[in-house]
């Protein structure tokens, strides 16, 4: 039976995933508390009052900067602390809520880039809006959620010969039970995870930021150029845009109720 293995939140872009056993999403706005925040390079400009979709290039991520995976980081939902951990140790906890916390963290972030900063670092929120990577194909899209089965991290991990960790792919749902790469077949198939409908939107193409090993904050890996080596394309997970309000909870079953013979 296929069925939810994991579920995470990423609250500010580019920075870690946050364990949760619920996952609460609407149409309209996405997964709660998912890419709700950004660390803006010093030449990016963005307006809160207008948000427009960038280019992930325009914040600091780990495609570029993989010194930020050195970082365990969560942010509280409730108080709108962001506490950072070094080493796993605490460093430092900002308040986002306040002009004073956004600044002392735009600090820290500008100093820990160093001159990848390109200037001073910018927090950037806007209401509303996600710093998704897909943001800039569509509204939709910007808060559609991202998946991945884990037999086919398994696949590759086997064709490669060596861990890859899951994390890697920076999804929100994990699935289980399920063969290698199926799930790159749901593009225009209605999905069910739990009580949730969803579409298969996208499948997602793979870039060198799943060659940062999350556990290490290491590059140490040609992942995208593997996929293609072994599967044939760039493609690993799927986006699936959101079809009505609901949350999803480990263990929740994941079935495609239109396809005959299917699991449901």
């Amino acid at each position: 039976m296929m069925q939810v293995a994991q579920l995470y939140r990423y609250p500010v872009k580019g920075l870690s995933a946050e364990p949760t056993p619920v996952l609460a999403l609407t149409r309209d706005h996405g997964v709660l508390h998912d890419r709700i925040y950004a660390l803006a390079l010093g030449t990016t400009q963005f307006s809160p009052e207008a948000p427009q979709p960038l280019d992930k290039g325009k914040f600091l991520m780990l495609r570029a900067n993989e010194i930020l995976a050195a970082l365990s980081t969560h942010l509280d939902p409730v108080t709108s602390i962001l506490t950072i951990l070094q080493k796993g140790r605490e460093s430092s906890q900002f308040d986002l809520s306040t002009a004073i916390g956004r600044a002392q963290a735009e600090t820290f972030f500008t100093n820990y880039a160093g001159a990848d900063a390109r200037g001073q670092i910018k927090l950037v929120h806007a209401i509303g809006h996600k710093f998704t990577d897909i943001s800039v194909v569509s509204p939709a899209m910007m808060r559609a959620i991202s998946v991945i089965n884990l037999e086919t991290v398994r696949l590759l991990q086997a064709r490669v010969g060596h861990e890859v960790h899951p994390l890697r792919f920076r999804a929100n749902v994990y699935i289980d039970g399920l063969d290698a790469a199926e799930e790159l077949d749901w593009e225009g198939r209605e999905i069910c995870i739990g009580p949730v409908r969803f579409r298969g939107a996208l499948r997602t193409r793979r870039c060198a930021a799943i060659d940062v090993n999350p556990m290490t904050a290491g590059r140490d890996s040609h992942l995208p150029k593997a996929i293609m080596r072994h599967f044939g394309h760039p493609d690993l997970g799927i986006y699936l845009e959101i079809m009505e309000d609901g949350i999803l909870t480990l263990n929740d079953r994941v079935f495609l109720p239109n396809d005959q013979g299917s699991d449901g």
